[in-house]
């Protein structure tokens, strides 16, 4: 592919050029806004010179003065290639750039092999790697991606085993939030009683359905497809009781998109109930405030871990309540495409796991072929009326 490059006059009057970047990596569009922005410097007397990788550009350059600055302010989920671009690569972030090749980093994925990490990580890993280089192309950083052409590991050992509660779970995960909710209101009984016996001010008892956010929290989290985060950051004003649905802002949700999604009507009842006994509930307030700020509540991992061991349910994470959500769909005969639309997914192959939950949708889709009548039976093309 043919590069963008820019022909210009240095601060002495000497022709000079600089390469912007690869047309297979850079669009027209940023081409120019590139050289909106380099034709400023040029004309302020500063040179564009562009900086020759082998000299002082190495990986963890890269990462830190440019990468991470870019992603931190365009990708939501930041922190986590952040954290897998440094763990991985962080031995060779002294590098120069071009030291970086295929067989380096082949070398690489065979030492994660036999450390037994899976196909897919190891992939997940790479892409984040080629994802900077191509950030370094399209800025002119480095001429070409040195691993574009490396290929990804075929992922025999990535079969995904989707998590979601059997019936028991679901019957002891209910139970142990009844247990817990009695148990707290016992505990603030016997306080308030202790206080009311040595003359103390009592305190006010919440009045409602839940004691505290977590009930309303996990039944909500099984009975929608809403991630924990932006669950945390719903405001009121996001709920509509009208008409029954929810709107994900963008910037809570996981894509980066607004969504809009149908609520049960379990879904309204439990949310309902929470307004009722939430304090000073207002369109700008969040539904599940921090108790102690009003601010937007940011974990429950031990509330959430200590139910889980009062039920005596293992490896099930808090996200596993999404994939629950979507078997129990699927498993009810709704389709997978609802399915996928209902989970805010963009492509049907992050849809496809739950495929093997509706065997038997499989099998109604080819018995609309059959020829079979009442008492008649179909060999081949010829049919037979059976004795």
């Amino acid at each position: 592919m043919c590069p963008f490059a820019v022909y210009y006059r240095d601060a002495n009057g000497k022709k000079a050029s600089r390469k912007l970047g690869n047309a297979q990596y850079l669009t027209v569009a940023q081409a120019r806004q590139m050289v909106r922005e380099l034709g400023g410097k040029v004309a302020s007397g500063e040179s564009i010179r562009k900086e020759r990788p082998n000299d002082r550009l190495t990986l963890g350059s890269l990462f830190e003065d440019h990468y991470f600055p870019y992603i931190r302010r365009e990708l939501k989920g930041y922190a986590e290639q952040e954290r897998a671009l440094t763990i991985n690569f962080g031995d060779y972030s002294k590098l120069p750039i071009e030291d970086i090749t295929p067989i380096l980093i082949d070398k690489w994925r065979s030492k994660c092999h036999e450390s037994g990490l899976k196909a897919a990580s190891v992939n997940r890993y790479t892409s984040c790697l080629r994802a900077a280089f191509n950030y370094a192309v399209r800025i002119g950083l480095i001429d070409k991606n040195p691993i574009a052409r490396l290929s990804p590991l075929k992922e025999r050992d990535s079969k995904q085993v989707v998590r979601f509660l059997q019936p028991d779970e679901r019957e002891r995960l209910e139970k142990a939030l009844e247990k817990r909710e009695d148990r707290i209101r016992s505990e603030r009984e016997s306080a308030n009683q202790w206080r009311r016996e040595r003359g103390y001010k009592v305190k006010r008892d919440k009045k409602g359905e839940f004691v505290d956010y977590l009930k309303p929290l996990v039944l909500l989290s099984l009975c929608t497809s809403i991630r924990r985060g932006a669950l945390l950051a719903l405001l009121w004003s996001d709920i509509d009781f009208s008409t029954q649905t929810v709107t994900l802002r963008s910037a809570d949700d996981k894509t980066g998109k607004t969504h809009r999604l149908p609520l049960s009507d379990d879904a309204i009842d439990i949310l309902s109930s929470w307004r009722k006994q939430s304090e000073d509930a207002t369109p700008d307030s969040y539904v599940f405030p921090n108790p102690k700020t009003g601010g937007s509540l940011q974990a429950v991992k031990t509330s959430w871990k200590n139910l889980l061991e009062d039920a005596k349910i293992e490896n099930f994470r808090w996200h596993d309540m999404r994939h629950d959500f979507a078997s129990q769909l699927v498993m009810k005969g709704v389709d997978l495409n609802t399915v996928r639309e209902l989970l805010c997914h963009s492509d049907m192959k992050m849809t496809m796991k739950y495929a093997h939950l509706a065997p038997q949708s499989k099998l109604n889709a080819v018995q609309v072929l059959n020829r079979r009548v009442k008492g008649s039976k179909v060999i081949g093309r010829i049919r037979k009326v059976s004795g």
